[in-house]
């Protein structure tokens, strides 16, 4: 049984209601490692220009690290928000993190959002890692995050995690709480209810169907409730794949790689959205990870048309708005744009309309 000294309260986060409609509001924009980080920042600069409302930047596999492009992206821009999408809780001291985070609060005050995620295999496994009882450590883990940036003292005796008598020593700066809400990118339904109990929002996952939605919205309500909250009052931005372009069949067929990419690589993502087995099964005699290109485009071919249409948001411009909106319709708060093809295209897709020039 852990013991702490943590007193660290949720801090709840104003959900903004919308429905779905003509226009997508609260966008934000996703980026992995597909473009250079000088491109990444201009992508990210344009984003703000044209009013979304945050940039997500992934933890890469093992190819970009967060927190460097997280800082290029605070240091060049004034209003959007930055959040990880997502950190991994096992490779990082608990305590490391949290000065991560403060340490990017001090350069974009306000405007950090602290996404943890539990990682995945086989990437975990082939690194040494068994992620044994991920809710154990997501729990032990959050908690002393909070605590930390709430400027406490912590002592921590965990089953995963141990502090004796930790904070972040600020010497030369303002001692004060930092304004980091913590998200989760929660996958199954047992981390969704733990989200739903301990964080300011969780990042619902890319490549999902609406009716997983359903089921994540469900395990969220169950886990706020004990908490004494509900729903509303937990921010829920989801990933959303988004293939633009005015000729569908292109849009399509520039999605079908990526959905193939995780069918392969992590087929528990597919599989809690209803993919055929089969079809999981197929793939993976092609690729895994790591995966050349060569592989990837092989196991394309074995995706048909209905799988990318119902794991993305992808043909023309109104199509992809369409399907955009399906997902806010299904508990979405925000959507978190992950493009393919013309970045430029798809912000100016979902783009608000009193920001552009």
């Amino acid at each position: 049984m852990a013991s702490n000294s943590c007193s660290a309260n949720i801090s709840l986060v104003c959900v903004d209601h919308y429905s779905a409609g003509d226009v997508v509001t609260r966008p934000a924009l996703y980026l992995q490692d597909a473009h250079p980080i000088s491109q990444a920042i201009e992508f990210t600069q344009f984003a703000e220009e044209r009013g979304f409302e945050a940039v997500w930047q992934a933890d890469s596999r093992l190819v970009r690290e967060a927190s460097i492009p997280m800082a290029a992206f605070a240091a060049t821009t004034k209003r959007i928000k930055i959040g990880s999408g997502v950190i991994d809780v096992w490779t990082r001291n608990p305590a490391r993190l949290a000065s991560m985070f403060a340490t990017l609060d001090d350069l974009a005050p306000n405007r950090i959002l602290c996404g943890l995620g539990a990682w995945w295999d086989p990437l975990a496994t082939k690194v040494g890692i068994a992620r044994h009882r991920p809710l154990t450590v997501m729990r032990e883990v959050v908690e002393v995050i909070r605590a930390l940036l709430a400027n406490e003292t912590v002592t921590f005796d965990g089953e995963f995690v141990q502090l004796d008598g930790v904070e972040l020593d600020y010497v030369y700066q303002e001692r004060r709480p930092k304004n980091v809400p913590i998200y989760i990118g929660a996958t199954g339904m047992k981390m969704m209810e733990l989200t739903g109990e301990i964080a300011d929002g969780v990042v619902l996952n890319y490549l999902v169907s609406p009716d997983y939605n359903a089921r994540a919205m469900d395990a969220l309500e169950q886990g706020a409730a004990k908490r004494g909250r509900s729903i509303d009052d937990l921010d829920r931005p989801q990933l959303i794949v988004c293939s633009v372009h005015e000729d569908r069949k292109t849009a399509l067929d520039m999605a079908r790689n990526m959905v193939a990419q995780y069918l392969g690589q992590q087929p528990h993502i597919m599989e809690a959205s209803g993919v055929p087995k089969s079809l999981l099964e197929s793939v993976s005699q092609v690729l895994t990870w790591p995966a050349t290109h060569e592989q990837v485009e092989a196991a394309a071919k074995l995706v048909p048309d209905e799988i990318v249409q119902m794991l993305t948001a992808s043909g023309t411009p109104d199509e992809a708005r369409d399907a955009v909106a399906g997902y806010v319709t299904n508990g979405c708060t925000s959507p978190v744009l992950y493009p393919l093809g013309d970045v430029h295209a798809t912000i100016e897709a979902f783009a608000d309309r009193d920001a552009k020039t």
